[in-house]
């Protein structure tokens, strides 16, 4: 998916996006996700289709603080932080399909990853387009498919589940 929040396709529309909400009356990603800098990997919904699909992106920088060390004469995003914003995104997909209003008092954890593949280094200057799908939910838990792609070409692919944690393990 390619599209933009500005998309004239039906998918991205303002009507299917979010349930009859504009992508710009959505609510923060900060407002959604308990993660915060230099952790939190997502910078803007693009589309989101209620309890199904969502797509986002994460503006790769020179200033991520993992490419100080990974690798610093050739800086890659490491595979599992692709994988991490992947989750990211299946979290924002959860929020806004519960309503989206603030913070969920529950949080939920990664919990598996299975058929990860990575197909492309990520680098600083790339935008890492996401999307997730929603594949199935279980009680607590949701299992998700996400795939990632640099200039439209696949950069990793993996199936994960997320879990909700339960109280007495914060």
């Amino acid at each position: 998916m390619t599209s933009d929040a500005t998309s004239t396709d039906p998918a991205t529309s303002d009507a299917n996006a979010a349930g009859g909400q504009s992508l710009d009356d959505l609510p923060s990603i900060q407002s959604l996700l308990p993660h915060r800098y230099p952790f939190l990997l997502v910078d803007r919904i693009v589309s989101f289709e209620r309890g199904k699909r969502i797509h986002a992106y994460k503006n790769v920088t020179i200033n991520e603080p993992f490419f100080q060390g990974h690798f610093p004469s050739h800086p890659v995003m490491p595979g599992v932080l692709v994988i991490e914003a992947m989750a990211q995104v299946g979290g924002l997909l959860f929020q806004l399909s519960m309503g989206g209003d603030n913070l969920s008092e529950k949080l939920f954890y990664l919990v598996k990853v299975d058929n990860a593949k990575f197909t492309r280094m990520v680098v600083p200057g790339d935008r890492l387009d996401m999307e997730v799908e929603l594949t199935r939910r279980i009680r607590n838990m949701a299992m998700y498919t996400g795939v990632a792609r640099v200039d439209g070409k696949k950069a990793a692919c993996a199936e994960f589940l997320c879990a909700e944690g339960k109280e007495n393990e914060r």
